[in-house]
């Protein structure tokens, strides 16, 4: 981590021959050509811990809802080795099944529980094709598609229910919501086929 004079923090990425590559953390209108930037010695960690719950923090974890300091936290570094990722061989079983079967793999006792996997994906342009999808679904019950286009239509959730899916499909669904939900999707898909052929509005000829 460096500072500036101005009091503005950042982080060095890389250490050329001639100059730093800095990410500044917070703004850059206090710092001037010629300002003085020096190290501090120490690798940029940020609060961690129940004490960050509720709490407004900026960037470096600097409470900023005008509630003072932090209480008591430990201090964790922004860069660690991410933890290694068990592949679950259980997928095609029964949601029951399966639960049984991780539950057996892992001890549950004190201390000890079942593991519960979450990835989160962020697609280029909203190209689900851009990655693999069997590296992750097998680890999990499926996968649920946001996309931003129907966040700027006003569209809440923005699930896309063509792309997302569940292994356990309605199995897990009371008979009640099966009969509201079972022709929804179809119903949902034919109307974004009509509505993304209307936004060729007058190019189109009657016939069409």
């Amino acid at each position: 981590m460096v500072e500036f004079t101005s009091g503005v923090k950042g982080i060095a990425l890389n250490l050329e021959n001639e100059n730093v590559g800095i990410v500044i953390f917070g703004s850059d209108i206090a710092i001037k050509e010629g300002d003085l930037a020096k190290h501090t010695g120490s690798i940029v960690d940020v609060p961690a811990g129940k004490a960050m719950l509720g709490c407004v923090v900026n960037a470096l974890g600097v409470p900023i809802d005008g509630r003072g300091s932090l209480s008591d936290h430990e201090r964790r570094r922004i860069e660690v080795k991410a933890p290694e990722i068990i592949e679950c061989k259980y997928v095609h079983e029964p949601m029951q099944t399966r639960l049984k079967a991780v539950d057996s793999l892992v001890p549950v006792g004190r201390g000890a529980s079942s593991l519960i996997a979450l990835p989160i994906i962020e697609t280029q342009a909203g190209d689900v094709l851009a990655y693999i999808s069997t590296n992750v679904i097998p680890i999990t019950d499926g996968q649920i598609c946001l996309e931003i286009e129907l966040f700027y239509h006003g569209i809440r959730p923005t699930i896309n229910v063509n792309l997302s899916l569940s292994h356990v499909r309605s199995a897990a669904q009371l008979k009640a919501m099966k009969q509201v939900c079972n022709s929804s999707k179809l119903e949902l898909t034919q109307y974004r086929e009509v509505a993304a052929l209307t936004q060729f509005g007058s190019d189109l000829d009657a016939a069409t």
